[in-house]
């Protein structure tokens, strides 16, 4: 039985990647046609921003940064903002989704920051910080609300009989709290991270385009733009992308790995 479930696990997922892959060459393909038939400098062709790609890997830039330069500065500015938002964040959210006074006191401070898109704190930022603290600052902004009300929201969600079952049989508070209302809450938790990554990726780019920083995808993309050679661009575009869709792939096999006793439901 479990055989038979694991062969049409893997058969469905060959399906799925068959189809995205046929799917994003057919992209591609008609990104290539079209180009050739424009025929414009500032609409390169698929083909050309392959060989751009390839030239600032290998060669580098016009400032001697290479492509892998410029990714792992965006990646580790991501998650030195990302891993304070899920520290500051996840006990914050238990604290709050157990304790409501808590949460009511802190509201009026918590609900308008939040609508405060993290960019429009870059000013301040690069006046008051240095170095990574700076980006780390507006990537904690980005990842730290969704991390925070998801967790809330997932404590809240905690069945009143499940704690009522572990008051039953003899547990104390410590204990509900970390084998109830932690396990209860963490798919919540980590939908909450998944989608706070994701925002913090695309908060670094606009802060590195901003920024003064000689290294950095965003950067390396406004650099270019500036210099009309939107075929490196695009390639730095397309990397983003690249890096956003793998970073959340890894996410979520971290995640089906720590969720292993939750049910999946099909319709």
């Amino acid at each position: 039985m479990a055989a038979e479930k694991s062969f049409r696990n893997s058969s469905r997922a060959r399906k799925v990647t068959l189809h995205n892959v046929i799917l994003v060459a057919a992209l591609f393909f008609i990104w290539e046609v079209t180009a050739k038939i424009i025929h414009s400098p500032f609409f390169p062709s698929f083909t050309e921003v392959v060989g751009a790609t390839v030239r600032v890997m290998v060669v580098g830039d016009i400032e001697g940064y290479r492509l892998s330069d410029h990714a792992f500065a965006s990646i580790l500015r991501v998650l030195s903002g990302f891993g304070l938002a899920c520290i500051t964040g996840f006990p914050m959210g238990l604290l709050m989704g157990l304790k409501r006074e808590i949460y009511d006191a802190s509201k009026s401070i918590i609900e308008p920051v939040r609508f405060v898109p993290p960019i429009a704190w870059l000013p301040l930022a690069f006046l008051l910080l240095t170095g990574y603290l700076r980006y780390a600052m507006i990537i904690w902004l980005g990842a730290f609300f969704p991390i925070l009300l998801n967790t809330i929201a997932g404590v809240r969600r905690t069945s009143i009989t499940l704690i009522n079952v572990a008051k039953v049989f003899g547990a104390d508070k410590r204990s509900i709290m970390f084998k109830v209302v932690v396990p209860s809450a963490l798919p919540e938790t980590l939908a909450g991270m998944r989608i706070g990554l994701g925002v913090g990726w695309m908060c670094i780019v606009a802060a590195e385009m901003m920024g003064g920083d000689p290294v950095g995808l965003g950067r390396l993309i406004t650099k270019y733009v500036e210099l009309l050679r939107i075929d490196v661009s695009l390639a730095g575009i397309l990397l983003i992308g690249l890096i956003g869709f793998l970073m959340n792939e890894a996410f979520m096999q971290i995640e089906k790995r720590l969720l292993k006793w939750r049910m999946e439901v099909k319709i």
